[in-house]
Order: structure tokens, then C-alpha cells, then sequence
């Protein structure tokens, strides 16, 4: 009986082991979360900076200048995080994407005088976003793929933390 009983009790204590071990796991999950989107909205915002300083200092057209403009502004008005204006950021991001895109293409068909720099600004962080993208879809990704399991599910092992998710800019080609 003895032997049951300390069976039972070593098998109630791996049990909770491995709860609390999961539930770490996934906390440390919706860290790499709220990191990986921070230092992506950092670049976005840097991004959103050399677009105005594109603007300010290159003679371009004024639709283009407009364009320009406009959508680096929109795009550092809307904070960062996972808020309520999570659409309109996504939209504003979107938008810049498309702009930045027109803007390069006028540049290297030489319809459009650029500096050279601000060309290789651009450039750089591009890649730098596309980069930044991939960490914090996959570790979006991770997070609801363990989320969804059922131990997860049952045990409310994710607590008061919300279950992150994909902005739509983040699927645009840029």
C-alpha cells in the first residue's frame, strides 16, 4: 500500500512538474513574443524616419511627396503593441510599404533623383524588417501553436496573457 502511495504521490509530482515546466516554457514564449515585436516596431519606426527624411530632402514630384509624407506620418502616429489599433497600423504599415516600393522603382528606372544614401538607408532596413518579420511570425507562430494545445488549454496554462497575432503588413513583399 506503501508503495502505491508513494507511486501515486512521485507520479502527482512530475505531473506538476511538467505543468509548471510547460508554463514557463510558454511564458518565456509570449516574452519572445513582445520582444521580437518590440524591436520590429523600432525599425519600422526607423523606417517611417528615413521615408520623411526621403521626402524632405529629394525634389520629388508632389503627388509622390505627398504620398510619402503622408503615409510615414500615419505610420509613427499609431503606437506600438498589440492595441486596439492594430488595423489602422496595419493599413498605415501597408501603405508605406507600397510608397517605398513606387519610390524605389522611380529611382532605379532614373525617373526620380534620389541620393544615394538615402537609397541605402532604405535598402538596409528593408532587409532588416524582412528579417525582423520572420522572428516575430515565428514566434507568434510558436506561441499559438503550443496555445493550442490541450494540456494548455485545460489547465489555463497561458494565465491572463493574450494570444498574439499576425498584423496583415506583415505579409506584403516589401
Amino acid at each position: 500500500m506503501t508503495k502505491y502511495l508513494f507511486a501515486a504521490a512521485l507520479i502527482l509530482l512530475i505531473f506538476f512538474w511538467y505543468l509548471s515546466f510547460s508554463a514557463s516554457r510558454l511564458d518565456r514564449l509570449h516574452h519572445r513574443v513582445e520582444t521580437s515585436w518590440q524591436h520590429l516596431d523600432a525599425l519600422l519606426q526607423r523606417r517611417a524616419s528615413i521615408a520623411l527624411d526621403i521626402a524632405h530632402d529629394t525634389d520629388l514630384d508632389p503627388a509622390m511627396d505627398i504620398l510619402l509624407t503622408a503615409s510615414a506620418y500615419e505610420s509613427r502616429k499609431l503606437e506600438s503593441s498589440f492595441s486596439d489599433f492594430a488595423q489602422e497600423r496595419s493599413e498605415a504599415e501597408s501603405m508605406l510599404s507600397e510608397s517605398l516600393k513606387v519610390l524605389t522603382e522611380s529611382a532605379l528606372a532614373h525617373e526620380i533623383d534620389v541620393k544615394v544614401k538615402h537609397l541605402n538607408q532604405l535598402s538596409e532596413i528593408t532587409e532588416k524588417v524582412k528579417i525582423a518579420i520572420a522572428v516575430h511570425l515565428e514566434a507568434v507562430n510558436a506561441v499559438r501553436n503550443l496555445r493550442s494545445k490541450v494540456i494548455f488549454r485545460v489547465f489555463h496554462l497561458y494565465g491572463h496573457a493574450k494570444l498574439p497575432f499576425r498584423y496583415s503588413f506583415e505579409d506584403d513583399i516589401l
